[in-house]
């Protein structure tokens, strides 16, 4: 079974590939099923969300196409800041998605990429920061599946590696929020095309989702565009294994499907 849980196509801004490419691509791979996660950062980039009225009408369309041939699932990627979580519970009522990824972009409309959150501040500072914004949005929006790429925050880090240890105070909070409210979380294995030293999340933080008891957990590339569907994803499988996991998830209708790694 090979499933890429983490995929972008020209629906989302920082892409320009078609989706029927990507899908060509898939099969390509040998892939059995992919869900699109298109970007929707309400406050920063409203203009430049996923285009529903297109996005759905599209997927379906190829999901019909290529039924029997690779399974293709409704997602999304939400960037959810306190301040917005109105807009996509609005948003998530209105569409039926098999799975959503709850991801942090930014604080206070400032983006991470950009390093426009961290100018001025302490490698302290936003490192919190960043982990505490995902424990509190968490506390007011649960319409989603898993938390996406959850150290995320060591791709835009001028000042240098910052020590798990020093956050993972942090991180068990967030994880037993999402733990008993049956949440997951995911292996972003865009970790390898971005040059970092372990995965993302990292190992240890893996592994203290393994022994708080965490199982519900999906492995996606990130892709942007062909090249990197699928990628790094059987190195990411024995991975897990190796922390103990047994399992890993697809989902359907929001509900995850256990696959033996």
């Amino acid at each position: 079974m090979l499933a890429d849980y983490h995929v972008h196509t020209s629906f989302s801004d920082d892409s320009d590939c078609p989706m029927e490419e990507m899908i060509q691509k898939a099969l390509e791979n040998g892939m059995d099923e992919i869900a699109f996660t298109e970007h929707v950062d309400y406050g920063v980039k409203t203009d430049l969300n996923c285009d529903y009225e297109h996005y759905f009408p599209l997927l379906k369309e190829m999901q019909e196409k290529y039924q029997g041939k690779l399974r293709i699932k409704k997602g999304i990627e939400f960037g959810v800041q306190t301040h917005t979580v109105s807009l996509f519970e609005r948003d998530f009522a209105k569409y039926d998605f098999d799975f959503v990824i709850l991801s942090n972009h930014q604080i206070d409309d400032q983006e991470f990429w950009s390093y426009e959150y961290q100018k001025g501040k302490t490698q302290e500072a936003y490192q919190k920061a960043y982990y505490e914004a995902i424990y509190e949005v968490m506390k007011q929006y649960t319409n989603y599946s898993v938390l996406g790429h959850l150290d995320m925050i060591k791709r835009y880090d001028d000042a240098g590696e910052y020590p798990d240890e020093k956050i993972l105070d942090i991180v068990e909070k967030i994880f037993r929020l999402a733990i008993s409210g049956g949440k997951g979380i995911e292996v972003n294995t865009s970790c390898f095309a971005y040059g970092l030293k372990d995965l993302t999340p990292s190992e240890k933080i893996l592994r203290l989702y393994h022994d708080l008891g965490g199982r519900i957990i999906t492995i996606g590339s990130d892709a942007h565009d062909t090249n990197r569907l699928g990628d790094h994803i059987k190195e990411a499988k024995e991975i897990l294994k190796r922390i103990g996991f047994e399992q890993y998830c697809t989902f359907s209708r929001m509900e995850p499907v256990f696959h033996n790694l």
